[in-house]
């Protein structure tokens, strides 16, 4: 009998774990990279001092496959978050491990911007968002801090290989829509749990019309369905993507035609329409024109799923076309990473923003996750180009908070409310 044919997922987890596997074993894998956020990293060195026979606390197996990232905290997280992130700046210096430092950036954009992703390899980040990597066409997916620790030690992690999901994408999107609103769409059809401990593998004719930073929002959202990972892939835009981010050689990975899946969603993008997600829940969602008339306090602009340039120039547009910001609504601008910053500012984007009263901050998470950056007040409402509006999410647990395109946040933004067509 002939074996079936293999999944991306199984073909990228088959590549780590040096054997043939599938849906449902477990595999030993050699991890190509590893990123620990300022958030993962200290209770990891715990977690590594444990295993030990004594105090100490060794080096890393394979130090140059790691990369530290100090993006969820800042100047204004007080004593105690600087305290943690010494540590772990400490223990980098001393082992030779890259490091990503507070304002250069999210860690995950910066482990694409660098060249630390590419296809056919395992990459992993103790932070969940950390499938975002799947957009090169890599096997990316949040871990714990144990997790990391284990990596520390010997660099090998284990995987249940998950089942997959194909979603198969048709057409193109109009030019209302973006790429959030697919992800938005996709977590209304399947549920905040629809895709649990599955992987997302992106298909079809429609990701000829997706660039790269509307495969990235799409990896990176597929987390919000349940899922360990959201694949896609290789082709030209990622060659054309990682052409001079990395010397290093690849090998892209492709499912095979008679690959076995657990069950298929198709999407026609022409029929996606601009939405949001209401508080407290990603799966939340509507259709925005139907969305209840909601006056805003704040629009931000940023996170690892909407700070990049594209994002802002499609913001820009519209609140340019709209005369700006109106009266009462707080607009906070965050670059994703550092590289984002300088191109804004080369462009004139950033100065556009700053003449509209737009609060410029570091590069970094800023305010997604509560931990840096402007905390919103109680009772504020709070429109977002970010992935999560849990309640509590930016530090706060009596602000609203409702996610959207750029485009979107940028409509909300020029008519202080939110609702209705975006142009």
């Amino acid at each position: 009998m002939t074996a079936p044919g293999m999944t991306l997922a199984e073909k990228l987890l088959t590549r780590a774990a040096g054997r043939d596997v599938a849906a449902g074993d477990v595999a030993i894998c050699e991890v190509d990279c590893a990123m620990g956020t300022d958030g993962s990293i200290p209770m990891a060195l715990d977690y590594l001092q444990a295993m030990q026979d004594d105090d100490r606390l060794p080096a890393p197996a394979r130090p140059q496959r790691l990369a530290f990232a100090f993006d969820h905290y800042g100047p204004s997280s007080g004593p105690r978050a600087q305290g943690l992130q010494q540590r772990a700046r400490s223990y980098a210096h001393a082992h030779g491990i890259a490091v990503f430092e507070v304002g250069d950036g999210i860690g995950h954009q910066r482990m694409l911007e660098s060249g630390r992703v590419l296809p056919g390899r395992l990459v992993v980040g103790a932070d969940s968002h950390a499938v975002t990597y799947g957009a090169l066409n890599a096997f990316g997916t949040g871990i714990g801090s144990s997790d990391l620790a284990g990596i520390f030690q010997c660099n090998q992690l284990w995987l249940k290989v998950p089942g997959s999901l194909r979603v198969t994408l048709r057409g193109r999107l109009r030019s209302a829509a973006s790429a959030k609103d697919v992800a938005l769409t996709l977590a209304r059809r399947l549920g905040a749990d629809g895709a649990s401990y599955l992987a997302l593998e992106f298909a079809g004719p429609g990701l000829a019309a997706l660039d790269i930073d509307d495969r990235i929002v799409l990896a990176n959202m597929s987390v919000e369905m349940g899922a360990k990972a959201g694949l896609f892939p290789f082709d030209a835009v990622t060659r054309e993507y990682l052409s001079g981010r990395t010397t290093q050689s690849y090998q892209p990975v492709a499912a095979d035609p008679d690959a076995r899946y657990v069950g298929e969603v198709e999407l026609d993008l022409d029929s996606v329409v601009p939405q949001v997600a209401l508080p407290h829940r990603v799966d939340n969602g509507v259709d925005l024109a139907q969305a209840p008339d909601t006056a805003i306090d704040r629009v931000y602009l940023g996170t690892c799923t909407g700070g990049r340039v594209k994002d802002y120039q499609e913001a820009l547009d519209i609140l340019l076309a709209g005369g700006g910001v109106a009266a009462g609504v707080r607009l906070v601008v965050t670059p994703a990473s550092e590289e984002v910053r300088a191109q804004l500012q080369q462009s004139g984007a950033l100065a556009a923003f700053e003449a509209m009263g737009a609060e410029i901050q570091p590069p970094g998470c800023g305010a997604c996750c509560g931990t840096c950056g402007s905390i919103p007040g109680d009772g504020e409402r709070i429109v977002s180009t970010a992935n999560r509006n849990f309640k509590g999410r930016m530090g706060n647990g009596k602000a609203q908070i409702y996610l959207a395109s750029p485009k979107a946040c940028a409509a909300a933004a020029v008519s202080g409310r939110l609702g209705g067509a975006v142009q």
